[in-house]
């Protein structure tokens, strides 16, 4: 049926009414991660769906984006100037605010396999909701669920000069494996309904992620489609933060691949990865004064400290916007290529990007070409670049160009100085340097997405993620090339906390509380076991606040854990390095504690030795115990004169008010974490005198003129937050 019943309508309206009139009142929609879903057709289904109560609509789906509200007065006051000027033309996901805020009606259920982190912990309903799954796993689970209708947000060909094509753009991940499934449910007698809507503000992608439009039954198409795209803005960097993405620098390989996840601890990183490379002197300057290589000898052996000369290739489920910045610092820009025979030798050093004569004799010696050569053999080598797209193959001889032609053997030596002449290619061609599944972030990287030229562009693959996070297998590569592809992997994430016999916990709590999700978490991290050279890198801080007091992100135990302590590898910390692959649990446990926070480090090992995981008489080495906030700062300034490390290193979206701002109401709700502190505060700040330092600060806040008793106290409070950051005032910057 596909290619034949495709409508083309600009209501979304007339979307829904032609859904249900394919599938009936009983809908099972699935929806793809973040970017990708369809604003306008959502809204109106689920609009459809609170009209009339005989629709039963169960939304499938993961990580609904929604603008911040924020929680207490001062909050909001601070947060929607900033969402208007973010959000305001971009629809509001009309279905995700009534999640937030419990006012589903009874025959709409949402279910979600990811949350943005800790965004529905007190939501019982998504949290019964919430459907737990690898993300290799989540095409079969949501056929599990009885998906019938696919909505799906699309790049339209026409402006790009592919009329009657779409591209995925923003989100593959999924979708190009489950509309297969639904077409195949479709011919086992099943109504199915794939719905498309077009945004030309969608970064287009070619490869893997085009598709014919006939893929899709119903594609709303018009200016009401033509919204801005849901970004996330940039988040600040910390010192910790810093010191992790710089220990992680130190652990990859020049010739590697790449794998990161989203969040600061990725930006810190990326950070890092540039500065050695661009700035090699003030990065090994840190790398001495931390004297990593002394205290953590696997960055010998798994890492490096040199400019990336060979590059990175990047295989991550999320393209975050880092890897465009390592693209454009010349970074990532290791081209890996679709056939495992190619890419070995390319690996082994005996054929280069630039192609000879001992090209096509190594081809020759492995079996990858025959000689003479065939017509398939010449396709080959013209479609890697090998031999010109000219060369013609007529009569059993090369045509080279219209007066030379010479004999298909290639021990021939008039062939050998004819292709040497005028035959050979330039470079070798079909090569990428990227492939993601997904991309969500600010719209600095949307636009910049869409500046690429279509020599760049054409080096980022965006397709499914399960050939991306796993090594079984699929229609875009088997498991020998994947291998080949991904060699000295470093797959690098986040957890919330370790526990010292090496599980980390990184989507849920010990309550059974879910605050995101696992993702590819555990993909990645199973991988790099898999992988010759390949490592796991989980990241975290070693310490937060909480409940108005530090407590120590390496636990001795917990009741959760997302990856299993059998899976352990390499964890960093702002401490340092801690290589647990292979390790015996008492080097596993002492390893961790060496990068843990010194406040805590004396009761975890006293528990690890109630265990009998740690000699009874074991103390503290002496150049473990100043792993304090303050040292990481001392290290980072080692990098020198200039901001090697600053808060925001690629750009941000809050103003210097709103950053000033931002950080005073942070303080303000740290301190007032406890009820002690929250009578302290109160009383600090009703003796605040305003001597009209703030007055800007306090119109932004919309508190120059306050009426009533709410409002004079939320001044106050502002004023008294403000004055606590006076020591240490930094507009352009935030540091914690």
């Amino acid at each position: 049926m596909t290619g034949q019943n495709k409508v083309y309508l600009d209501d979304a309206n007339a979307c829904v009414d032609q859904v249900i009139e394919r599938v009936g009142k009983k809908i099972t929609l699935g929806l793809p991660l973040g970017l990708g879903k369809p604003v306008r057709f959502v809204n109106a289904l689920y609009q459809r769906a609170k009209e009339d109560p005989e629709i039963s609509l169960h939304i499938v789906t993961a990580l609904s984006l929604l603008a911040p509200k924020g929680n207490s007065s001062l909050e909001r006051r601070f947060m929607e100037p900033f969402v208007k000027r973010l959000y305001g033309a971009i629809p509001e996901l009309i279905y995700a605010r009534d999640v937030s805020t419990n006012k589903l009606p009874d025959n709409v259920r949402v279910s979600e396999f990811f949350f943005k982190a800790g965004s529905y912990l007190n939501n019982k309903s998504q949290q019964r909701n919430y459907i737990c799954t690898n993300y290799t796993h989540a095409v079969r689970d949501l056929m599990a669920q009885g998906v019938n209708v696919v909505g799906q947000l699309m790049a339209p060909g026409e402006p790009h000069g592919q009329p009657g094509k779409m591209s995925f753009s923003c989100n593959p991940d999924l979708s190009l494996d489950i509309l297969p499934l639904l077409r195949q449910l479709e011919a086992d007698g099943t109504p199915v309904a794939m719905v498309a809507e077009q945004n030309p503000k969608l970064p287009w992608f070619g490869r893997q992620a085009v598709v014919d439009d006939s893929q899709f039954d119903i594609i709303l198409s018009g200016r009401s489609t033509d919204y801005p795209l849901f970004s996330a803005p940039q988040m600040a960097v910390s010192p910790a933060d810093h010191m992790i993405g710089f220990y992680a620098s130190c652990l990859l390989k020049d010739g590697g691949t790449l794998q990161v996840g989203i969040g600061s601890l990725g930006v810190a990183l990326v950070n890092s990865t540039i500065a050695r490379h661009k700035h090699n002197a003030a990065w090994k300057s840190v790398y001495q004064h931390a004297r990593v290589e002394e205290r953590f000898p696997i960055v010998r052996d798994y890492g490096g400290t040199e400019p990336f000369e060979q590059g990175l290739y990047g295989c991550s489920e999320m393209m975050v916007d880092g890897f465009l910045y390592l693209i454009q610092e010349g970074i990532l820009k290791r081209e890996v290529f679709e056939h495992a025979g190619l890419q070995n030798l390319i690996n082994e050093g005996e054929i280069s990007e630039t192609p000879s004569l001992k090209t096509l004799d190594v081809l020759r010696s492995e079996g990858l070409i025959d000689s003479p050569l065939r017509s398939r053999d010449l396709q080959w080598l013209i479609d890697h670049g090998i031999v010109r797209s000219t060369v013609e193959l007529k009569g059993g001889r090369l045509r080279l160009n219209e007066t030379t032609s010479v004999e298909a053997d290639l021990d021939n030596a008039k062939t050998r100085e004819g292709l040497q002449a005028i035959g050979l290619g330039e470079k070798l061609a079909g090569g990428v340097v990227m492939h993601g599944g997904f991309y969500v972030g600010p719209e600095k990287f949307y636009q910049e997405l869409r500046d690429l030229t279509e020599e760049q562009r054409d080096k980022i693959c965006m397709t499914s993620v399960n050939f991306i996070n796993h090594l079984y297998d699929h229609r875009y590569g088997d498991q020998k090339l994947k291998a080949a592809q991904r060699v000295h992997g470093r797959f690098i994430n986040s957890a919330m906390m370790y526990t010292l016999n090496g599980a980390a916990v990184s989507d849920g709590l010990a309550d059974s509380r879910v605050v995101s999700g696992v993702g590819g978490q555990y993909n990645f991290v199973s991988m790099a076991h898999e992988l010759p050279g390949g490592r796991s890198i989980l990241a975290l801080r070693a310490s937060r606040i909480a409940g108005g007091r530090a407590v120590s992100n390496i636990v001795f135990n917990y009741a959760h854990c997302t990856i299993p302590r059998h899976l352990r590898d390499i964890v960093i910390t702002e401490y340092g390095i801690a290589d647990l692959r292979g390790k015996s649990d008492e080097e596993v446990f002492l390893g961790l504690i060496r990068i843990a926070d010194s406040r805590f480090q004396a009761e975890l090992l006293k528990k690890a030795q109630a265990a009998g995981k740690a000699p009874r008489d074991f103390k503290l080495p002496k150049d473990w115990t100043n792993n304090t906030p303050e040292e990481v700062r001392d290290t980072l300034s080692m990098a020198g004169e200039g901001d090697w490390f600053p808060a925001f290193p690629f750009g941000r979206d809050f103003t210097d008010d709103e950053l000033k701002l931002g950080k005073a109401l942070k303080s303000l709700k740290a301190a007032t974490a406890t009820p002690r502190g929250k009578l302290s505060t109160l009383w600090q700040a009703m003796r605040v005198h305003d001597d009209g330092r703030y007055h800007a600060l306090l119109e932004r806040m919309g508190l120059n003129q306050p009426a009533g008793f709410r409002e004079k106290l939320d001044r106050k409070l502002v004023m008294h937050g403000l004055q606590q950051l006076e020591p240490a005032t930094d507009t352009g910057s935030v540091k914690s």
